[in-house]
Order: structure tokens, then sequence, then C-alpha cells
């Protein structure tokens, strides 16, 4: 038995290292009874984390986020670069989706994504990220200081790094040089790899085998569902899939695990990609992950068939429905994506209704 199969056995026993809230059962408490809101761990980064998070707070109260901290663009670089910080940006999207309805929900998500214009060292700073980074130095704890910013927020979940650590990405890419179409390339860095010209056959992390922040992985473990997507595939999404704690716990847990799918391929990154052919790259990164729902607008989807066999490989169902914006953006419309979450846990889940 390896220390990290060890590790989390401790985790799913809610006892990882003393911080991790344990389950209400370990604590006295009553277990969670039927009809108790789903417990959901939603990972990814960026605009589709946040179109999910969006959605997903519609309809459970008992919501965790997981984010990509491999960004190194943008507020985001500069801060890393300047203080050897985590990438906070992708943390404050989570956070502002998580902000409810409200005047008082709706204005503090305006603020943490207001961003500063000048000529000077502030230019282009957004306010939620020096917010973040100011608590990671006053309190000197990660999960802490998220926690905090999202009571402040009166965020409706909780926001958790995948690493403690601050991540680079790095893809081989075939066509990378026009010149060579045929030669494949390192190319490193989250910004560069989402709009890198060529085709993207693999990517990884260095370092290679980051700790996962247990809080994290506590949660995947106790999770009723565990929501993968949508986004950037190879920048947001499949990283999770590179932190080898958090891939066990996706593979151990017993919650139901749902892929969402892109609206469309992303220029650069998933250029011409089919949604089977996203399937097909999320199973060569993660040979042994299975899944129950591969979520998909009807729309999105040309031919339905390659996509229920390329599902079937992972164990998985399709379910097809309206998810997009009626403006024509490719963007998640947050109301009926919730709608197709909330319809999926309950004709896929243990336990339910929740409302």
């Amino acid at each position: 038995m390896t220390a990290r199969t060890l590790r989390l056995g401790r985790l799913r026993r809610g006892v990882p290292d003393g911080r991790v809230n344990r389950p209400v059962e370990a604590r006295g408490g009553k277990p969670r009874r039927r009809g108790a809101q789903p417990k959901v761990v939603a990972l990814g980064g960026g605009m589709g984390l946040s179109a999910s998070l969006a959605a997903l707070r519609r309809i459970t109260g008992d919501l965790t986020a997981v984010v990509t901290v491999a960004d190194d663009g943008g507020s985001s670089g500069r801060l890393r670069d300047e203080l050897g910080v985590l990438p906070p940006g992708d943390l404050r999207k989570a956070l502002a989706a998580l902000c409810g309805d409200d005047d008082w929900g709706q204005t503090w998500a305006r603020v943490i994504q207001h961003r500063f214009e000048s000529k000077g060292d502030l230019h282009e700073h957004a306010v939620g990220n020096l917010l973040i980074v100011a608590l990671w130095e006053q309190l000197g704890d990660h999960v802490q200081a998220l926690d905090l910013v999202g009571k402040l927020l009166g965020a409706h979940g909780r926001v958790l790094p995948m690493s403690a650590v601050p991540l680079e990405l790095q893809a081989l890419v075939r066509g990378h040089d026009p010149d060579r179409p045929e030669e494949t390339d390192t190319v490193r860095g989250q910004a560069t790899v989402a709009l890198t010209p060529g085709e993207v056959q693999s990517v990884h992390l260095v370092p290679n085998d980051p700790p996962a922040v247990p809080e994290a992985v506590a949660a995947v473990l106790d999770a009723d569902w565990v929501v993968l997507g949508p986004g950037s595939w190879f920048s947001s999404v499949i990283p999770h899939l590179l932190v080898p704690e958090l891939l066990d716990a996706l593979t151990q847990t017993k919650a139901r695990r749902v892929l969402s799918l892109n609206l469309a391929p992303q220029p650069g990154e998933t250029e011409g990609f089919s949604p089977q052919r996203h399937l097909e790259v999320l199973g060569r990164h993660a040979p042994k992950l299975a899944l129950d729902v591969v979520l998909a607008d009807e729309a999105a989807v040309p031919d339905r068939d390659s996509l229920t066999e390329a599902a079937n490989r992972f164990g998985a169902a399709v379910e097809l429905a309206p998810v997009a914006r009626a403006d024509g953006t490719s963007r998640h419309d947050p109301e009926l994506l919730a709608a197709a979450y909330d319809r999926i846990f309950r004709m896929h889940g243990r336990i339910g209704p929740w409302r």
C-alpha cells in the first residue's frame, strides 16, 4: 500500500491533516438524510467553471469549486512573477460566479472583477486578485484566505485551489511552427497553450507530481456528484487529471461523475475538435477515469452515435439538452444549464429530490 493510498484513506474518513472538516457522522451528527441537498464538487477553471458554478448554485447549497492554478497571463501572471504566489485569477472568477443574485452579491461580484485602468503598475490588475493575494500574505494559508473572501462576498459555495504550489502547463504541439508542420514542439505556459497554433497532442504539469490541496481531495471523496468541465480543455479541464492525488480521488470516489462538454471548439487549443474528440483526449490523459454522464448541448452534437460510442468507453450515458444562450454566442445559459444538471442529478442520482 502506497503512502498516497494511505493518505486518501485518511481523507475518505474525513481526517486528512487536521484541517479538513470531517463528515457530520464522524462529528457525532446525523448522517445525511434522503432529500438533503447533494454535495457537488465542480472542477475546472476560467469562464467554463464560472458558467458551471453559476448554474450549480441555483440547485444546491453544498457546492465546492476546485480550480486550476497554472495561469500565467495577465494580472495573475504578473502577481505570480512578482510575488511568487498562486495565480489568483481563476479563483477570483469562481468566487464571483458563486455570488448571490441580491444587491450584496452582485455588488461584490462587480467589485472583485473590476480592473484598474491607469498608466502605472495597477493597470489591468483586478481588485479581487489583489484582495486574495493580500489575505494569503496576511494569513499564510490559501484555504483559510479563500474561505474568508467567500464569507465577505456571501458566496454560495466554497472555492479551493487544486494545488498549493503554482504550476506550469506544458504542451506537446504538432505543427506549432508552420514551416515544420509534421514536427512536435514543447509549448510552455497556460496562456500560450490556450492560443497555440498547431495540434495539441498532450499536456503535462511542472512539477509533474504536484501535491493536491487536502481539502480538495476530501471534497471529491465526500461528494455525491463531481462535475468536470466545461472550459478550455487542455488548460483548464485536463490539468485536474494530472495531479496524482486528485486523480486518485476522482477514480476512487463513490460520487457520480458528470463531464460537461463545451459548446464549440476553442480557437487554437481545440480547433476542429468534435465532441467525441474531446472525450478521446481526456481518456488518453486519464485512461482509468470512469464517468457516469456526459452532458452536451443538443445543437453542438452533429454525430450523436459517435459521441455515444465515445462516452460508452468511459461507462457513461449521454444527456443532450439545450444549454446555450439564445444570443448565438458560445456561452452557457445559467438557467438552462442548471435545469440540465438538476435533471441529471434526479435521473441518475442515488438520492433526491433535493428541492
